[in-house]
């Protein structure tokens, strides 16, 4: 898939597991960001970071799962006063537009009290942080397709998966040209339309099969 395709409704997520900190008046967070794809799997990754700093002074977590009207939030200010941790980071997390995607910001208390509203403000920046500098992917569903076509309609069928945000797996040539395609699903009838108006109907792709791929956002 092409690296600049945005797709309608694909879910953002974290591409990998990434790490910040950020230091106020002598107190230490580590904002660990990261994906899962189901709430035992977010459940797993915070239990996992409270077991790496467990001699941290609070291990403050929040997750989404899935994306749109049809995901599932939690935080956790994990001892420090209600909702100055959990809840600002939480909201970062929503602002991010990100799903899938688990939070946990460790604090090592720097003997300085932060008041609620220092605390608000240090972990929705640490938050933040952690937000702005992980990296990217999409969630695209597609579909498997498989094309016969004589080889002179190759170079037209290629240039019509590029068009239509698609991406040639393999091609394999005996008589004819067997080409095994994935295009996003939301795409695949209009491709089809114009795969068969190409070829004055001819040339039909077949469904083999519906996956789900990462697609890298640049940053």
């Amino acid at each position: 898939m092409s690296e600049n395709d945005q797709h309608a409704g694909a879910i953002v997520i974290p591409s990998r597991e990434s790490r910040t900190q950020h230091v106020v008046v002598n107190s230490r967070f580590v904002a660990t960001i990261g994906s899962a794809s189901d709430i035992e799997s977010a459940k797993l990754l915070v239990s996992r970071i409270k077991s790496e700093f467990a001699d941290a002074s609070h291990n403050v977590s929040a997750y989404i799962i899935g994306g749109g009207n049809s995901s599932i939030e939690y935080c956790s200010d994990d001892g420090e006063p209600a909702g100055t941790a959990g809840r600002p980071a939480l909201t970062v997390l929503r602002g991010s537009r990100l799903g899938n995607v688990v939070l946990v910001i460790t604090r090592y208390f720097g003997g300085t009290k932060l008041g609620k509203g220092g605390l608000v403000k240090a972990y929705t920046e640490s938050a933040q942080l952690a937000v702005n500098r992980v990296p990217r992917a999409q969630i695209i569903k597609v579909y498997k397709v498989i094309i016969l076509l004589p080889y002179n309609q190759l170079e037209r069928v290629r240039a019509l998966v590029k068009l239509y945000g698609g991406e040639v797996l393999s091609e394999s040539f005996t008589d004819n040209v067997e080409v095994f395609v994935l295009v996003p699903i939301e795409r695949y009838p209009v491709f089809q339309d114009a795969v068969k108006e190409m070829s004055s109907g001819k040339i039909k792709p077949d469904i083999v099969s519906a996956t789900e791929i990462l697609a890298p956002i640049p940053v």
